[in-house]
């Protein structure tokens, strides 16, 4: 027997030990890649949408510099005191209270003064400003306009987080309905094809018939078939049915059908390539006692391939849920029918501006799909990897 020095294998171990170290270090920061954006995201869209505009969301949890305008109030608001005319207020209403730093009274400079100073006006009226924003605006003659003067501020705004931005996008931009739609995709679009699939695998895998190996290769061959290239045929082949019937062709039971022949194919191979590693000997017990395709199928297959259905559903719902070219094509744009990309892509056109409403939106609907990998992921693993390795 050969035995191996200890500075030998001390040194294996240093370096099987820095191997080791550097393989987590490596994964820890694909971990933190993959979940920056995706926590971005969430910070972003519990953001109010003034501060959004203008700062990134790492600086979330620190006091942030803003530039804003505020107007005074008009002459409807004077009171004489001693011979002096005053209008008196807060420049931030009912808003969240922010530390003025500076201000001013004209945009060429917003930054002339410091809280407590005194800035004139053109009509020799004066205002002072506080640092929370109370100000107090004096005249020696009575106030003539009903409106008032526009101020300048610098103001730190501390770190705050509302769920006002989920309200609007749920409530007032059709949100809502859109989500709710996406499930009514979703769903019948995930479980049509799995129950399909799982039927046509096991008869692939454990049924002799002619022309079985020809039928494999086919499904395995239409997996390079573009999606895009059977989009207008599929079409119109429903609306020639629609015609023939009297229905629009555009409806929920044909865009399942489209996601139902669009996703097939690989449902059909993933779950083929689980089947054919189950152990070959318990099919043959379960005929031996009498077992049908049917009760083998229900009592043996469909227990041992949970993980590959999980697999399988997983990748379909994910598919389905951010998928805009196939709902757009199959389905009308009105609110009863919209699907949440469909919709996202709207407020991206009509409202560009508003990051909060886009974020808010973006994380609404990545969070069912995250939902659902997360609930299933111990299965997912075990599913997709299934059958690379036999023995």
């Amino acid at each position: 027997m050969e035995f191996v020095s200890t500075p030998k294998r001390t040194k294996a171990m240093k370096k099987l030990s820095f191997s080791s170290l550097f393989a987590q270090l490596l994964l820890l920061l694909f971990v933190i890649v993959w979940i920056a954006p995706s926590f971005g995201l969430l910070i972003s869209s519990l953001r109010d949408k003034d501060v959004l505009a203008i700062s990134g969301w790492w600086t979330s949890f620190i006091n942030t510099e803003v530039n804003e305008i505020h107007r005074t109030l008009g002459m409807d608001s004077q009171y004489e005191e001693n011979g002096y005319y005053y209008i008196e207020d807060n420049l931030f209403g009912e808003d969240k209270p922010k530390k003025i730093s500076s201000f001013g009274i004209t945009s060429k400079d917003i930054n002339a003064y410091s809280v407590g100073d005194v800035a004139t006006f053109k009509d020799q009226s004066e205002i002072t400003v506080d640092e929370n924003g109370n100000y107090s605006w004096k005249s020696e003659s009575e106030f003539t306009k009903k409106k008032g003067k526009r101020i300048f501020i610098s103001a730190t705004s501390p770190p705050s987080f509302t769920l006002d931005n989920y309200k609007e996008v749920l409530f007032k931009e059709g949100l809502g309905q859109a989500f709710i739609n996406t499930f009514a995709v979703a769903l019948p679009s995930t479980l049509i094809p799995l129950i399909i699939c799982s039927f046509f695998a096991y008869a692939l895998t454990w049924m002799n018939f002619f022309g079985r190996d020809l039928l494999l290769a086919t499904v395995i061959a239409s997996l390079v078939v573009p999606l895009q290239m059977c989009l207008i045929p599929i079409l119109s082949i429903y609306n020639d049915f629609g015609a023939l019937f009297g229905v629009s062709s555009k409806s929920y039971p044909g865009i399942w059908m489209a996601h139902t022949g669009f996703g097939l194919a690989s449902t059909t191979f993933l779950l083929w390539n689980f089947l054919k590693t189950l152990p070959k000997e318990m099919m043959e017990a379960a005929k031996v006692d009498g077992a049908t395709h049917y009760d083998t199928f229900r009592r043996i297959v469909v227990p041992l391939s949970i993980p590959a259905f999980a697999s399988i559903f997983i990748l379909q719902f994910l598919w389905v849920w951010n998928d805009l070219l196939v709902g757009l094509v199959f389905l009308d744009k009105n609110p009863s029918e919209i699907i949440l990309t469909a919709k996202l892509k709207e407020l991206l056109g009509s409202r560009g501006e508003n990051w909060e409403i886009l974020t808010t939106g973006a994380f609404i609907s990545m969070s069912v799909p995250l939902f659902i990998f997360f609930s299933l992921q111990k299965y997912f693993i075990r599913g997709l990897v299934a059958g690379s390795v036999k023995g």
